[in-house]
This record gives C-alpha cells, structure tokens and sequence, in this order.
C-alpha cells in the first residue's frame, strides 16, 4: 500500500489532481511544483508552497 492509497487516492496523479482541485491552482503548476520538490513532500511542503502560491498569485 503506496502512501497516496493510504490516503484515500488510487496513486500521485489523483492526488496531484485532487489538490488542484481543493486548491484552484491549475494542474500544470501543481505538477511542477510536485516535481520540482518530490514525492517526499506531498502532503507537506508541497500543501505549503501551494498556499503561497495562493496568496502571491493575485
């Protein structure tokens, strides 16, 4: 069982997907912020570069 499973997701991309969704930052900037930090952070710095970007994007 993967970590994404565990989380209730079928695998990165759904979750990748998923938080783009909660969040409205668009897909292609999820993805390459997941990318450039690594799975390692995805349920952490990952989220929290995710706010920021919120926040500095208006």
């Amino acid at each position: 069982m993967s970590i994404y499973t565990e989380h209730g997701y079928y695998n990165r991309d759904d979750y990748l997907k998923d938080l783009a969704a909660e969040t409205g930052v668009p897909l292609y900037v999820v993805e390459t912020i997941a990318d450039l930090l690594g799975p390692n952070e995805d349920f952490d710095g990952l989220v929290s570069a995710l706010e920021d970007y919120e926040l500095f994007s208006d």
